[in-house]
């Protein structure tokens, strides 16, 4: 039996009512799954970004921490060495001190003369040669041959040898340094210095472990004393 045109009107549109729904539901179903695609990408990229944010702060916050350490150990060493040069500098005072008093004391005709007596006779027993040049500075020659004159007889009796002493008229200490004398063998190659500057540089290196701890007490990092 023949469909007439009015049924096949209708089956053609019910058909492509069919298709039409089909293609929306698979545009539907596209979508959907494209949304979630994107949503899965969107999501991927946001933490991969958020990882690299948190990283690139987390070295922000290491970089700046070793600064801070560097800063701080370089604030440390400066208050040391200002603490250091403040001590050296307290000790330098006193040394200076010292030498002012030193000069004071070679000021003193009387004083002067006794303390050169004990540095004539004292370099002479040290070097225990027979023939001995004794320098000093141009002003203290008188000194020091009223000196080298009460001193021979001294050191035969002490030493029970014979001396023969030529205090140096040509050649003379420097007429600033403190006072003192250096006594040398009559070829000079023995040297030893009894100036009062050499003297108080010998006491004071010997003396600077003493000085220190009697100024600032102790050092805890240290463990022995000589």
């Amino acid at each position: 039996m023949a469909l007439s045109d009015v049924d096949v009107q209708k089956q053609i549109k019910h058909m492509m009512a069919f298709i039409e729904q089909e293609a929306n539901e698979k545009a539907e179903e596209i979508d959907a799954k494209a949304e979630e695609e994107f949503n899965i990408e969107k999501g991927r990229l946001v933490q991969t970004q958020r990882l690299k944010i948190m990283e690139y702060y987390e070295k922000k916050e290491k970089q700046i921490e070793q600064q801070k350490k560097i800063q701080m150990s370089t604030v440390r060493n400066q208050a040391r060495l200002r603490v250091l040069r403040g001590r050296d500098n307290l000790i330098s005072d006193l040394l200076n001190d010292a030498k002012q008093r030193l000069r004071r004391m070679a000021a003193d005709p009387e004083v002067y003369q006794g303390l050169m007596d004990k540095l004539v006779l004292q370099g002479l027993l040290r070097l225990l040669e027979p023939l001995v040049t004794v320098r000093c500075r141009p002003q203290d020659l008188l000194v020091v041959e009223a000196a080298v004159e009460k001193a021979i007889p001294e050191y035969r009796t002490a030493s029970q040898r014979h001396v023969e002493v030529l205090v140096d008229q040509e050649v003379f200490l420097p007429a600033s340094m403190t006072g003192g004398v250096e006594v040398y063998s009559r070829d000079q190659r023995i040297k030893l210095s009894n100036t009062l500057d050499s003297r108080l540089d010998l006491l004071a290196q010997q003396r600077i472990p003493e000085i220190r701890r009697a100024l600032f007490g102790a050092n805890p990092n240290r463990k022995f004393f000589i």
